[in-house]
């Protein structure tokens, strides 16, 4: 019914991925793998949405406090991740990052600290270092059955008084680890215990593969919290922005709202950001379960091909995302010269481990997102640079 085969060509829409490529690995012409948006067009039923609200041609101001919106993300919570929430809990951002930001202002003091699990998503370190907040971070820990976090070690970090907000990625990024609900249990009652507050960035949470279901985090909370998340990600749709979060305590809520209009003026939304959200979490299921069926694949087909060129790797596709989390460590291959065969020789553009914190070296992450034609370039060319070096 869908088609997730057929190259599009980017090229010209002032796209980070591909137009602007050179700004991070300072050659333009290559086949990017890199931030985590897809080549794919976005599903039907949102296209026609976006299509009949542009027919009406009055694109005025607009508000996200009403009932279609709030219904949806309701629908959306209940009908995915048997999960009901308040609507009027909601609030909206024009993006999770800068909801995670103005919360990270609301909720600490300069100087005081975030804890994160590392490696960690890039912009996680920008938006605590950019409030002139400290980072905590507690690294994961890669075994033979997945990602495992030393809940002593994070507790100890979280017991340190000038620790204030546990950071959460759920599921996580780059390691694509799932939550259990044991573990979410564990973060609640140490963060509740030691007085921490919770920012939980649920993005990804629609692209679980593995039997262990994403457990939003409003299931386990205590205390003071945020799940902050958008259908960016599922429905690739981050140029039209807009997010939202589910903010239980009224207090933190009205605080957040005042500085979203007060201040910032960002509380009139992208009208077509609720038109889509609106269309894909009410109508796109089907085209969201078609993609999952194509990504999961995807991913399987790195898996196959790296393990039969270099079987010591014995890589296993993530729990969630459409990142692939690959670790070259058993290879012992210098990060920067790999870089360097990837960029000049195999014109390949794949983000090296370091971008997500120094647990991150000797890793590489493959946005496996786009047509399996394009994936196989990406794969071969990892592979042959690899093999140059070795």
């Amino acid at each position: 019914m869908f088609d997730f085969s057929t190259e599009v060509d980017r090229h010209g829409t002032w796209c980070t991925q591909w137009d602007y490529v050179a700004d991070r690995f300072g050659s333009a012409d290559l086949l990017p793998f890199t931030i985590s948006d897809m080549d794919f067009a976005t599903a039907p039923c949102i296209l026609q949405a976006l299509t009949q609200r542009l027919s009406h041609g009055v694109l005025g101001y607009s508000r996200w406090k009403n009932d279609d919106f709030l219904a949806a993300i309701s629908h959306w919570f209940l009908t995915r991740h048997n999960t009901q929430i308040d609507p009027q809990s909601v609030v909206y951002g024009p993006s999770v990052i800068y909801m995670v930001s103005e919360l990270i202002r609301q909720w600490s003091s300069t100087g005081d600290a975030v804890v994160i699990h590392t490696p960690a998503y890039d912009a996680f370190y920008n938006a605590i270092k950019g409030n002139q907040r400290t980072v905590h971070p507690v690294a994961l820990e890669k075994r033979a059955h997945g990602w495992y976090c030393d809940m002593a070690k994070l507790e100890e970090t979280l017991s340190r008084p000038e620790s204030k907000i546990l950071l959460l990625c759920s599921p996580q990024n780059p390691t694509g680890k799932v939550w259990t609900r044991d573990e979410l249990e564990t973060m609640a009652s140490m963060c509740q215990r030691h007085g921490v507050k919770v920012i939980s960035d649920e993005i990804h949470m629609d692209m679980v593969w593995d039997q262990q279901p994403h457990i939003p985090w409003n299931q386990v909370a205590r205390g003071d919290w945020a799940l902050l998340t958008s259908g960016s990600k599922s429905f690739n749709i981050p140029a039209l922005t807009g997010a939202y979060g589910i903010v239980e305590d009224a207090d933190s809520r009205n605080h957040y709202l005042a500085a979203l209009k007060g201040r910032d003026g960002l509380s009139s939304p992208a009208v077509l950001a609720l038109t889509a959200h609106i269309a894909a979490y009410q109508h796109g299921a089907p085209w969201l379960d078609a993609l999952r069926d194509y990504l999961a694949a995807n991913l399987h087909y790195v898996a196959h091909e790296l393990n039969a060129a270099f079987p010591e790797l014995n890589w296993q596709i993530p729990q969630s995302t459409y990142l692939a989390w690959i670790d070259l460590r058993p290879l012992n291959i210098d990060d920067h010269a790999l870089q360097d065969v990837l960029i000049h020789q195999q014109k390949v553009a794949i983000m090296p481990g370091y971008t997500y914190g120094e647990e991150g070296r000797g890793f590489v992450r493959l946005n496996a997102g786009c047509p399996r034609a394009k994936l196989e370039k990406g794969v071969n060319g990892l592979i042959n640079a690899i093999r140059s070096l070795r």
